[in-house]
């Protein structure tokens, strides 16, 4: 089959992809006697499609899997959809809403019924587009979070950990959404900057004519003071500790109390302490036994708790009426501009509350005992290790979990109530009225909690959940603990902890051995992709452009640990460039002739060149196994990069195009291509599968290949003599270039302290690569030339009246002192601690790139430089 002058990737990717997923290719196989390897996907949103974070994540999974199956192992990629609670109701109502209709007046029942409709009918993009991107999945397992048998698991657990005394009811302060009224979790929090205002208010302190000064960005909450708190140490407060202040338009006493939170260098140095509104107000509270007066309702209303004048207000319209009538009072000290950040619900918008409410929540402390003693003990391993300080730090400072929300979409707590509120938590209904029966003696009527479970309860036990769990199937026993987990460090508490959790509390072990942390996607300029600043990049957009393949190696190159990915798409533009020269070499290869004989012997070949080439390949195949088994995807797909584009396409190609004897280089070449793309191959699946099936007719998919592990003699003597010529080469293009040379002017080249043996063997070869029109050797060294020695050896280039020489230096100069005054500069910036102390990661990553460029480019032209000496 003959290959298309050009490379079109959307000509190929979609079919062969249908292929690879119509063959089976994908699937695992729990009766191979092969070692297993799993990766459990982080399940997207069933509302989701397909983002830059999406693509990334997948990318980096694909590789591996891709790179373990081509090693033998069984692999088992588990693909899968959570239901994302608040995300999938949202769109829900959002279609209701347009229909006139609101899920209350439809009733629990037939609302449920919608969001299944929805989500047969629409909850597949994100699947999709997976194929799209090449991921590997084993599709037929696909689960979804709200899948029957993973309910069974979920509602296990939960029975479990309450019979436990591990889930417990409470009230505590959590993140509520008066929008959506429902209790949030962090991640689902939004800080906002806003230009607002500090008011400053004076608490007039009891039994005298003092005052002592708060200062509130929220002064509706004062109505819920319980205390004002001073550092004990504060030279002009300490003496106020013990005694009362008045709360203003309240009139209640409030206690003095000294305590560390507040600041002696911020504000007032005196803090109103809210405990049922501020969660560090909470902590002050427990530590002082404060009562805590919640005086909003859900709807972030003033309730009875408050005066009567502002019951009923809704809390911006309290905000104005408070400061209103502290002014008329004459306690409004001042009012200052503030810059500050405020906490906003991602999905609604608005102003999350603090809230005191009643919720469920899981004593994650004990269970965050075995899980942190695990890491430490390295039965799961962090990569990069630093992460795992992180992991430590959270594990080590966990709070109670709140798990209830108040939607209807997930999984409904299974917990009943009789009619004296007493609480039956069971697996079913059925069960639950056995136990009813037993504390009435008769049959009650129950009715079932409302709320449903966080998201991420139902995620934590997404490895073994997935497997079958609680039935103890083959599938569990083989791909459980699973390999790695790939996932980006923002969930490392919310799900990669709390999976840590579940899995060594319901299994005994731990839920994979490896975590694999990856950077973040960001724009060029290393800012957070968002609608509002436009810098939003489009995966499939970029697909469509420039072919999956192109992006895919794009993230591989940009992987490397501990830096975000600065996503240019001249970047992707670039690897797409890679992709076309790869396509451009099989197509020169099928041209001539070059056809791939499985029994071809590399270890055999006489020729010098093929004797570098294919051992050249053997240490590519190393490198990146050995670089893919560290998870360092940069580099693996840096040496790829480096060898096919210029050790087989620049200097191999180019080599082997004089030679005479061509029956052994057209095997060898297509011997390399072939590797090339079995090497590949998991980093740009769609373009090694597509140029697979010409070099190798009637063979099987390249997906299903071995990994290339060979044995050859070393041949360390062909290696030298190659890499010397390249070498050689190469420094006089370099000095050709430096020194403005003519592209078209052919020179000569006189050489010193060298063998002749290299040079008359390949002198044809050197002076056709590096424009020369001769070759000579000597001892001395003419005027007007430039120089420059490698591997020992001096090449001499004369040049006279070829260029400038005296206008050249100046140009050199010019052009190296400018780019010493930046390196000089630049260092300076990064050595003021003031300034690394409070610029943004990504600006110091700009200004360190800065001076690594500079510094490079002072060396090339003093090199330059130099060679006139």
């Amino acid at each position: 089959m003959a290959l298309e002058k050009n490379y079109d990737p959307s000509a190929f990717e979609g079919p062969l992809y249908e292929r690879w997923e119509k063959s089976g290719a994908f699937a695992c196989d729990p009766d191979s006697k092969a070692g297993p390897y799993c990766i459990m996907i982080p399940p997207p949103n069933v509302t989701g499609s397909l983002h830059m974070g999406h693509a990334l994540t997948f990318t980096v999974q694909d590789t591996l899997v891709r790179f373990k199956r081509m090693q033998g192992y069984d692999v088992l990629w588990q693909p899968g959809t959570d239901h994302a609670g608040i995300a999938t109701q949202m769109v829900v109502e959002r279609q209701l809403a347009q229909e006139g209709l609101d899920r209350r007046s439809m009733g629990r029942k037939a609302f449920l019924e919608r969001v299944w409709a929805w989500k047969e009918e629409s909850g597949g993009t994100i699947t999709r587009q997976l194929r799209r991107l090449g991921a590997s999945l084993d599709w037929p397992r696909e689960r979804f979070t709200m899948d029957p048998a993973l309910n069974r698991a979920v509602n296990k657990v939960f029975v479990q950990l309450y019979r436990e005394s591990l889930i417990y009811k409470d009230k505590r302060l959590v993140n509520w959404d008066p929008k959506l009224l429902t209790a949030i979790s962090d991640l689902e929090v939004e800080q906002r900057e806003i230009k607002g205002h500090l008011w400053h208010f004076k608490y007039p302190v009891e039994g005298s004519d003092d005052f002592i000064i708060v200062a509130t960005t929220r002064p509706e909450t004062m109505l819920g003071d319980t205390a004002v708190a001073v550092h004990p140490e504060h030279p002009a407060l300490k003496s106020l500790i013990g005694k009362n202040v008045r709360l203003p338009l309240v009139g209640r006493l409030i206690p003095i109390v000294g305590d560390d939170y507040a600041d002696p260098e911020k504000g007032t140095g005196a803090v109103k302490i809210t405990p049922a509104h501020d969660f560090n107000d909470f902590e002050v509270g427990k530590r002082h036994d404060l009562p805590k007066i919640n005086i909003f309702d859900a709807h972030a209303r003033l309730n009875d708790e408050v005066p009567e004048a502002f019951r009923r207000m809704d809390r911006f319209e309290a905000r104005k009426a408070v400061v209103a009538a502290m002014e008329e009072l004459g306690l409004l000290d001042k009012i200052e501009p503030y810059v500050h950040t405020v906490p906003h619900g991602d999905r609604s918008g608005v102003p999350i509350e603090p809230w005191l409410s009643e919720q469920w929540y899981c004593d994650a402390q004990t269970l965050a005992a075995p899980a942190l003693r695990a890491v430490e003990e390295g039965q799961t391993n962090f990569v990069p290790a630093q992460w795992a300080n992180t992991y430590y730090a959270w594990m080590r400072n966990i709070e109670p979990w709140c798990i209830s929300r108040q939607l209807w979409w997930g999984h409904q707590i299974p917990a009943w109530y009789g009619p004296d509120g007493r609480i039956f938590v069971a697996h079913d209904e059925e069960e639950a009225q056995k136990e009813a029966l037993e504390v009435y003696g008769k049959e009650t009527a129950l009715q079932r909690d409302e709320d449903v479970l966080d998201t991420w309860f139902s995620a934590a036990l997404w490895p073994f959940s997935t497997l079958g769990w609680p039935e103890q199937t083959p599938e569990l026993a083989r791909y459980y603990p699973t390999s790695v987990l790939v996932t980006g460090f923002d969930i490392i508490f919310f799900w990669v902890a709390r999976m840590m959790m579940m899995g060594l509390h319901f299994t005994g072990n731990v839920p994979f051995k490896t975590v694999y942390i990856h950077a973040l996607v960001r724009d060029k300029k290393g800012q957070k992709m968002s609608k509002s600043k436009g810098n939003i990049i489009d995966p499939l957009e970029i697909i469509d452009s420039y072919g999956c393949d192109a992006l895919r190696f794009t993230f591989c190159t940009m992987s490397t640990p501990g830096r975000n990915i600065k996503l240019d798409v001249a970047r992707v533009e670039g690897n797409r460039n890679f992709a076309t020269k790869l396509w451009s070499a099989a197509r020169y290869a099928q041209m001539n002739d070059c056809r791939y004989d499985p029994k071809f012997d590399p270890d055999k070949v006489t020729q010098t060149v093929n004797q570098w080439i294919t051992r050249e390949t053997a240490s590519l195949a190393r490198g990146v196994s050995a670089h893919l088994e560290e998870y360092r995807l940069d580099l693996a797909a840096q040496e790829v990069y480096e060898f096919v584009w210029h050790r087989f396409c620049d200097w191999y190609l180019e080599f082997t195009k004089p030679v005479r004897d061509l029956a052994e280089v057209k095997a060898c070449t297509a011997w390399v291509l072939v590797q090339i793309l079995k090497i590949l191959h998991p980093f740009m699946p769609f373009i090694t599968e597509a140029l697979w099936e010409p070099f190798v007719e009637g063979g099987s998919l390249l997906m299903k290949q071995d990994w290339p592990v060979y044995k050859m003699s070393a041949r360390t003597e062909a290696t030298e003599e190659i890499n010397k010529v390249i070498n050689i080469i190469s420094a006089i293009r370099a000095t050709r270039a430096a020194l403005n040379v003519p592209a078209g002017a052919k020179i000569p080249l006189l050489v010193k302290d060298a063998d002749a043996q290299t040079f008359e063997a390949h002198k044809e070869l050197i002076q056709t690569l590096a424009r020369l029109d001769s070759i000579a050797f000597t001892e001395n060294v003419p005027r007007a030339s430039a120089v420059d020695v490698v591997d020992g050896i001096t090449l001499i280039m004369p040049l006279e009246g070829v260029i400038d020489f005296d206008k050249e230096r100046v140009r050199l100069q010019k052009e190296a002192a400018k780019w010493a005054d930046l390196a000089e500069k630049t260092a300076a910036k990064l050595a003021n601690e003031d300034f690394t102390a409070r610029a943004p990661q990504e600006v110091l990553e700009e200004h360190q790139e800065r001076l690594t460029q500079a510094r490079a480019m002072e060396e090339k032209l003093g090199t330059a430089l130099r060679a006139l000496g």
